[in-house]
C-alpha cells in the first residue's frame, strides 16, 4: 500500500489524510484529504509519477519545493482534495487532538462534496481513527511512507501557510510571515512585547501564562 497510489478501479476512492498545525501557538489546525483518480488521465503519462520519488513529508521539503509540487498538483485533473480547518477558538475548547480529528473529518467531507462520490477507504497519518463511518487505517509516520499522505501533507502545509500570511497582514507585529505561528524565539519575543492576539491559542502554555 505504501507506494501503490494508482487506484486499480476508477470507482474505488482511496484517500490519504494528514494535518499541519498541531504545534503552533496561533492560528488553525489544517487537514487535507487527497485522492488520485487514475481514470481521468493515463497514470503513466502523469507528472504525478515523475514527482513520486522526490516527494517527502512536507516538513522535510523546502518552501520552494513545496510550492513547485503544489503547482504541479493544481494542474493535474486526476488529483482531488478537500481541506478542513479548525480555529484556535475551537482548539481551546476541545483540545488540539480532538481539533485535529475534526479537521480531518471536515477535509474528508469536503472532498466527498467536491467529487460527488462516497469515499471507500481512508489512510490516516497518526495512531488514531476519526469519527466517520468509512473503513480506515492509521499509520504512524505515514507522511514518510504513503504517497497519498505525503501529498496531503504538502497541500495542508501550503494551505495553512497561505492563511498565516493573510494573518500577518492583519497582525503584522507578530511576524506570522516568518514563523507561521510556531513558538520560535521571534514569536515568543513578540508575545512578551504585545501580548496575545485574537488568533493565539489561549490554552497553550506560553500564551496562557501571559493572560
Amino acid at each position: 500500500m505504501t507506494n501503490n497510489f494508482s487506484q486499480k478501479r476508477s470507482n474505488y476512492i482511496l484517500v490519504g489524510i494528514d494535518e499541519v498545525g498541531r504545534g503552533p501557538l496561533a492560528g488553525p489546525v489544517t487537514a487535507a484529504a487527497v485522492t488520485i483518480n487514475s481514470a481521468n488521465i493515463k497514470y503513466q503519462k502523469s507528472k504525478i509519477k515523475n514527482i513520486s520519488k522526490e516527494i517527502k513529508d512536507s516538513k522535510r521539503l523546502s518552501s520552494k519545493k513545496r510550492e513547485e509540487i503544489y503547482k504541479i498538483l493544481k494542474n493535474q485533473p486526476e488529483v482531488e482534495w478537500g481541506i478542513g480547518r479548525v480555529s484556535e477558538k475551537v482548539i481551546d475548547k476541545i483540545n488540539i487532538l480532538q481539533a485535529t480529528k475534526l479537521a480531518m473529518v471536515r477535509a474528508t467531507r469536503n472532498l466527498e462534496n467536491k467529487i460527488g462520490r462516497k469515499i471507500n477507504f481512508l489512510i490516516i497519518d497518526g495512531n488514531f481513527s476519526i469519527d466517520l463511518a468509512i473503513p480506515q487505517k492509521s499509520i504512524i509516520k505515514g507522511d514518510e511512507k504513503v504517497f497519498l499522505i505525503k501529498l496531503s501533507s504538502v497541500i495542508a502545509k501550503i494551505t495553512r501557510d497561505k492563511m498565516m500570511l493573510r494573518y500577518h497582514k492583519k497582525y503584522p507585529k507578530y511576524r506570522f510571515d516568518k514563523h507561521k505561528g510556531y513558538g520560535t524565539k521571534l514569536h515568543l519575543e513578540s508575545l512578551e512585547k504585545y501580548g496575545p492576539s485574537k488568533i493565539h491559542r489561549k490554552s497553550f502554555r506560553p500564551v496562557r501564562e501571559l493572560l
